[in-house]
């Protein structure tokens, strides 16, 4: 086992021998497992904060919670709200946390960045969504494993690092950040044009998202999301033929998807290390679609008009691979819109874009790369496997606003519990992505004697 810490030039005090490098692997192992219990308990606090997104609840009340704890530990603490930014609302204030610690010496910053936002709960749970219980090692709840479990660990990391390393180089930063699962608009996008992730700022780049304890992702696919419109006439539902319906029209257009577009997805392979396999191709899915009158409220106890629908709407979601050229994603769209308005008579449309990310991929010699792969190796025996993710984070954020691309995804969890029901971490997997990180801090900032 090849333990690597850095030491602090004999300018600042006396180099580490090697007993000395082994002992505080060994004492960062026993201050994490010593802190099992406060692993547990913070993991299962941070749960039962229902931070909903959207709309975006209780984004201030899980901030504070941070601030709180980490202020105790001896970091200086900003809370910063993205006013102005895209959900950013005074019934929905989009409310980022940011706590830094300063080490004794100058050096690098190193920076784990978590969101705190969790999806809807949806159905078919048999464990409180927000009760945050632990069963078998498991602590179960919405958002545990995405990715709250992994912001707990990058904590007790941090706190058990600071404990055995007091007089360090550099600086740590750990931040609770909005909004990830809607955009990161109103989280790390707007940290990151404040020049919060200025690579003179902060150089090293951690976010524990959940891609498996024993991998390190490079990045993700790009994304590119509009609606399609298309339009009718309306009329009375009985007589359809004196109208238009917008939503056949629609029809034909999933048709000419169906026949020409989706096979020709499936022939774009990647040479990007995408999991799982199958998002290794190029995809589209429908996130949405709808025609005619609105939806009737629940309480409405009445049937809808007998109407035909003059519009008819559909929101895309195309996820594309760094060998694709976004405008050629676009281009493929507007064919398949060109080619239904060539046969069918009164067809009109429109299509909206509505946003976009250009995949990224950190190179595997990048220095947090190498790092926390080392860190992987030592604390589970095993060489990490470098993955790319099927869909973005905030890592988009950093690289492509902040210019910072020393950046990857490394925490605990399985990614395919994410958004499921019964979403779990193991209570294992967090210590050993906790001991991970905080060898990972013993690396970047250099210790001394």
């Amino acid at each position: 086992m090849a333990i690597r810490f850095a030491v602090i030039p004999a300018a600042y005090g006396p180099i580490l021998a090697m007993d000395q490098v082994v002992q505080i692997a060994d004492q960062l192992n026993e201050a994490i497992d010593a802190r099992r219990d406060d692993l547990i308990a913070l993991t299962q606090d941070l749960l039962r904060i229902p931070t909903i997104n959207p709309p975006g609840d209780h984004y201030l009340e899980i901030c504070e919670y941070l601030a709180s704890r980490l202020k105790a530990r001896g970091f200086e603490i900003e809370m910063i709200r993205a006013n102005g930014a895209v959900g950013d609302s005074d019934r929905y204030p989009r409310w980022n946390v940011i706590a830094r610690i300063e080490g004794r010496h100058k050096g690098d910053c190193v920076h784990f960045n978590s969101h705190t936002d969790v999806v809807e709960v949806g159905r078919d749970w048999t464990f409180d969504p927000f009760g945050g219980e632990l069963k078998d090692g498991k602590i179960y709840g919405r958002g545990s494993c995405d990715m709250k479990g992994g912001l707990a660990a990058s904590i007790i990391a941090a706190e058990a690092f600071l404990e055995v390393c007091p007089d360090f180089a550099g600086a740590i930063e750990i931040s609770g950040t909005a909004d990830e699962e809607s955009g990161g608009l109103g989280g790390v996008a707007h940290l990151a044009e404040k020049g919060y992730f200025d690579p003179q700022r902060v150089q090293h780049v951690i976010i524990p998202e959940p891609l498996n304890k024993d991998r390190i992702c490079l990045g993700h696919r790009g994304v590119w999301w509009a609606e399609i419109e298309t339009y009718g006439e309306i009329a009375h539902g009985s007589m359809p033929f004196l109208g238009d319906c917008a939503v056949r029209h629609m029809g034909a257009v999933i048709r000419e998807m169906e026949d020409t577009l989706y096979p020709a997805l499936a022939e774009k392979r990647t040479e990007m290390p995408v999991v799982p396999e199958g998002a290794r191709q190029s995809t589209m899915n429908i996130n949405s679609i709808h025609g005619g009158q609105y939806e009737l409220p629940d309480d409405f106890t009445g049937l809808p008009s007998a109407t035909v629908p003059d519009s008819c709407r559909m929101i895309i979601d195309r996820r594309y691979l760094l060998e694709e050229d976004v405008n050629e994603v676009k281009q493929e769209i507007s064919d398949v819109l060109e080619t239904v308005k060539s046969r069918r008579k009164d067809f009109r449309y429109d299509l909206r874009e509505m946003h976009g990310v250009v995949p990224t991929m950190t190179k595997k010699d990048a220095p947090v790369v190498q790092t926390v792969s080392r860190a992987i190796e030592d604390v589970m025996g095993v060489s990490p496997e470098y993955v790319v993710s099927p869909g973005t984070y905030d890592q988009k954020h950093i690289a492509r606003i902040g210019r910072l691309h020393n950046c990857i995804a490394y925490g605990p969890g399985i990614l395919d519990l994410a958004h499921k029901p019964d979403e779990y971490v193991g209570v294992d997997d967090m210590l050993d992505s906790a001991k991970v990180m905080a060898r990972s801090l013993a690396s970047l900032l250099p210790v001394a004697a």
